[in-house]
């Protein structure tokens, strides 16, 4: 007996100590939010009035009668945590976390601020005397301990292995994933489903998603213009293949055409991630728009009045190319190293000419890579809301209409949402066709084995193909940028071109007042609450998709697929949808966020997500399970492993997330426009509001800004990580370069 006891203490411990935390919950926070004010700061009153009381002063004294559901869930797990573990106790914890975190939960939906949150509601119970507004700190610290004690009775009776860490871990990011990825875009998507008096209605989608503004084909028998949704299928095929291809030679160019390309390569690839995707549109409104160089130099060789012609899908389309070429090119510059240089002697050994060894080796084992940049550039486009507002014109869009139907003068949920159900169609059928055409082929080149061999020089057809189209592409796309960032140094582009740094000092001016330092700048806002949000966001992120890529990588659990597919459905939806999908959903209790700097952070997290799980993914990838197994049979918990064994290896990976969730939370545009509020004004909403304006110049301005600040970043990131090395003689070019090839 006297064995027993300690080990029922220590294997309850954790256990006490969510219990607690459901408590404190319950009586040290106030249960709901409050509106002008933190909720923390109301922790002395929550035994006072109504709108700052804690969960128990609303259940018994208030007439929330429901919220007691979740103490009565409270009590039946402490009743579980007195006893042994084992299966007994986890019967009494799952069922004490279900009824905690269904009961409050559930009344949440179906209770808010105005009763019950639905007519039927009224007819089958009758007008309900109180109401309840959106979750507080209270509710939030006590349901996510009772959904803790869930998963901990789940790995009591026999799931998980019994590791309780594993458990919470996969039950916590479950419901996370659940709350605001798959329950946000659902809610959006079936507004669609709603006529404008609030009736259900299959109809009303075909009807709405049918209709000749979205699928209309005047265009191809004299009339003006074709429906949005043709639109942009058109505009993301044309980017991703336009993407793909420059990203392709530039990658061949970068790995097999010499060293002296890699670091001009590696600069043009860093542009599209450090700065706002609408730059590369300001660069060329600044050529070819009506008072662009291109336009003044042709008025005035040839006397050719200016014109628009600049504006329109092609303009679209080429900045999204200079926009997500880049992108393309990261992707195949990794698949690109990959492959095996043994593969292409061995086909040379057997007589193979490099021509047809680059055609029959090298270019199917670039399969993979081809159809995931086609993949990315594709929802990169769909997804664009910065471009077509800049220099679409008349062209319109699924994403721009988005947003003008949900802040536009009209507001209409229902097309909005039928059309997020087009934009979500069209980027999941992109990546169903790319899984049936990868298919089930094995593309593994790198093994365990060593691979010293030399990379092939490119063929002299393909190297001059590679020449002739990515090195103007890339003088090109530095000219674009040069001209973007000059952009805000002069007065007035195409009409005065003195030097100038008036426009910075419009953005970010500093004066001294009668009581110190005044960021008089009018960007300086936008500026700190851009930078405030991404670095709450960018450590979360990085947790988050690391945490979720251990599981998905170290553990094996039924569901698997369901919460790999979870995890990665942010990246499947682009963020136009996502923000206007925040939009519908939480705009009402349980989870009333609009209008907060929170509701920003989470689509920040939410958003750049999959960029953590992915890099968690592969690095999980090159570390040996035995490594884990080790540390496990030398009986190290779970959570130990991770933290002395696992994180300590994944230095790289944890740093590389959190920089590029840093970085695209900063320059994000199409997921968070429908978010911002004058108070959580951000850099990139602040951008497109100049340019809305005609003030190129303070836009351009605060884009060299970002500019700068996301360069400093990242080169110091760099400078701390370095790069990968792959263990390869280097003597290729040297030897095609000698005997005349390359």
């Amino acid at each position: 007996m006297t064995t027993r006891a300690p080990a029922r203490s220590s294997g309850n411990t954790v256990i006490w100590w969510w219990i607690a935390i459901a408590v404190a919950g319950y009586l040290a926070l106030p249960w709901y939010a409050l509106q002008d004010a933190n909720g923390l700061t109301a922790i002395p009153q929550v035994f006072g009035g109504d709108d700052k009381a804690n969960g128990l002063m609303q259940a018994l004294v208030y007439g929330r009668v429901w919220l007691g559901l979740g103490i009565a869930g409270i009590c039946i797990a402490a009743a579980g945590a007195v006893q042994a573990p084992g299966r007994a106790q986890g019967a009494l914890l799952v069922a004490g976390g279900l009824v905690g975190v269904l009961g409050v939960g559930g009344a949440g939906f179906l209770i808010g601020a105005k009763g019950w949150s639905g007519e039927w509601l009224n007819q089958l119970f009758g007008e309900l005397a109180k109401n309840q507004f959106g979750v507080g700190w209270g509710g939030f610290v006590a349901l996510t301990a009772l959904v803790v004690l869930t998963a901990f009775g789940l790995a009591r009776r026999g799931f998980f292995k019994g590791d309780l860490f594993i458990a919470a871990a996969v039950v916590v990011s479950g419901t996370l994933l659940g709350l605001f990825i798959v329950y946000p875009v659902l809610k959006a998507l079936s507004s669609a489903f709603f006529t404008e008096e609030g009736r259900f209605s299959f109809l009303s989608l075909f009807e709405r998603v049918a209709s000749e503004r979205n699928f209309g084909l005047s265009c191809l028998y004299g009339g003006v213009r074709c429906g949005v949704a043709w639109n942009t299928l058109f505009l993301g095929v044309a980017t991703a293949l336009s993407t793909t291809v420059l990203g392709t030679l530039m990658a061949l160019m970068a790995e097999r055409a010499g060293n002296k390309y890699s670091k001009p390569l590696n600069v043009l690839a860093m542009l599209p991630i450090i700065t706002p995707p609408f730059v590369v549109g300001l660069g060329l409104i600044l050529l070819f728009g009506r008072a662009g160089l291109v336009n003044q130099l042709l008025e005035w060789a040839f006397g050719i009045n200016p014109t628009r012609w600049f504006y329109g899908w092609f303009g679209v389309w080429i900045a999204q190319t200079f926009a997500f070429a880049p992108i393309a090119f990261m992707i195949m510059r990794g698949v690109v190293q990959g492959v095996a240089p043994s593969l292409e002697e061995a086909a040379q050994t057997l007589r193979a000419s490099p021509q047809r060894t680059f055609m029959t080796i090298t270019l199917p084992l670039l399969k993979p890579g081809l159809a995931n940049a086609f993949l990315v550039g594709f929802i990169e486009s769909m997804a664009d809301f910065g471009n077509p507002v800049v220099v679409g014109g008349q062209f319109s869009v699924l994403s721009t209409e988005i947003f003008f139907a949900i802040v536009g003068a009209q507001y209409d949920q229902g097309r909005a949402a039928s059309l997020a159900w087009i934009l979500t169609l069209f980027a999941l059928g992109v990546f169903a066709v790319q899984r049936l055409v990868l298919g089930k082929q094995s593309y593994t080149t790198v093994s365990g084995k060593g691979d010293a061999g030399v990379a092939m020089a490119l063929p002299p057809r393909v190297r001059k193909i590679v020449y002739g189209v990515a090195l103007p592409w890339m003088a090109f796309t530095a000219l674009v940028y040069v001209f973007a960032f000059a952009g805000g140094f002069v007065q007035t582009w195409g009409r005065d071109y003195t030097p100038t740094l008036s426009h910075f000092s419009t953005a970010f001016s500093l004066e001294w007042g009668q009581f110190g330092l005044v960021w008089a700048g009018t960007a300086w806002n936008s500026f700190f609450t851009t930078i405030k949000l991404a670095a709450i966001s960018a450590p979360l992120t990085a947790v988050l998709g690391l945490l979720i890529a251990y599981l998905l990588a170290r553990t094996e659990f039924k569901g698997l697929a369901m919460f790999e597919f979870s995890a990665l459905l942010a990246f499947a939806i682009p963020g136009t949808v996502l923000g206007v999908s925040y939009i519908l959903a939480f705009n009402v209790p349980p989870f009333e966020l609009t209008g907060t700097g929170l509701i920003i952070v989470l689509c920040f997290l939410f958003r750049n997500l999959p960029v953590g799980v992915r890099a968690g993914t592969a690095a999980f990838k090159q570390l040996d399970k035995s490594l884990d197994e080790a540390s496990i049979m030398l009986r190290a918990s779970s959570v130990q492993t991770l933290r002395y064994v696992v994180l300590p290896l994944l230095k790289p990976a944890l740093i590389a997330a959190l920089v590029y969730s840093f970085v695209r939370a900063i320059t994000t545009v199409s997921a968070v426009i429908f978010l911002v509020t004058a108070e959580n004004e951000l850099a990139t909403t602040y951008i497109i509001g100049r340019v809305g304006n005609g003030d190129y110049g303070v836009a351009l301005a605060y884009c060299t800004v970002l500019i700068v600040l996301m360069s400093i970043v990242t080169a110091l990131i760099q400078f701390v990580v370095g790069e990968r090395k792959l263990g390869r003689r280097k003597a290729a070019v040297a030897v095609a370069t000698s005997q005349g090839i390359a």
